[in-house]
């Protein structure tokens, strides 16, 4: 075994004794790697980060447990690393055998609530009263543009007038839809 190797077993048998520079002396050592570890499998830096210092808090509790058998000390670390991230995406992916629909249901919802809903159909309501208030042109040309979402060259064809009278009945439109909401 490489001296480094060897290095790395005698820092995890004195931190099995509760020898904490042994313990930071094994953190600068091996830390990288584990990370590195980590990151492969989580894919998430800060992550990778949380489940490393898990790791190092499993390795000063079960350092009694690694036994030196000639094998590589980092084969235990790593392993360590790699069940620790993987139990961190399975938890980060919900519940084991849980079903999609049961999943969908903890999603809030992005539609309106009732109350957004009711304030909705008020405004709805309301706009369609002053567009029925202000001249049937201006009302048409409001409805075609804004509404249906018609150009105003499309409006100007459609209607069989220049762009520019367009324009003017948008203009007067708006300017009395605006009177009409503001009452």
């Amino acid at each position: 075994m490489d001296r480094r190797l060897a290095d790395v077993e005698d820092m995890i048998a004195r931190v099995a004794l509760g020898d904490r520079h042994a313990f930071e002396a094994l953190y600068d050592a091996t830390s990288a790697k584990l990370h590195a570890v980590c990151l492969s499998v989580l894919k998430d830096r800060p992550l990778a980060e949380e489940t490393l210092q898990e790791v190092f808090i499993r390795v000063w509790k079960n350092a009694d447990r690694y036994a030196a058998n000639g094998l590589s000390p980092m084969t235990w670390l790593i392993t360590i690393a790699r069940n620790r991230s993987i139990d961190k995406l399975r938890a980060k992916k919900g519940r084991p055998g849980a079903a999609p629909a049961e999943m969908a249901e903890a999603v809030p919802s992005s539609a309106p609530g009732p109350e957004e809903m009711t304030i909705r159909n008020q405004q709805r309501r309301m706009l369609e009263s002053c567009l029925d208030e202000i001249g049937s042109t201006q009302a048409k040309a409001l409805r075609a543009v804004y509404l249906e979402g018609a150009s105003y060259a499309e409006l100007a064809q459609t209607a069989g007038a220049p762009i520019n009278t367009v324009r003017s009945w948008l203009r007067r439109g708006l300017v009395q839809l605006k009177d009409c909401v503001s009452q």
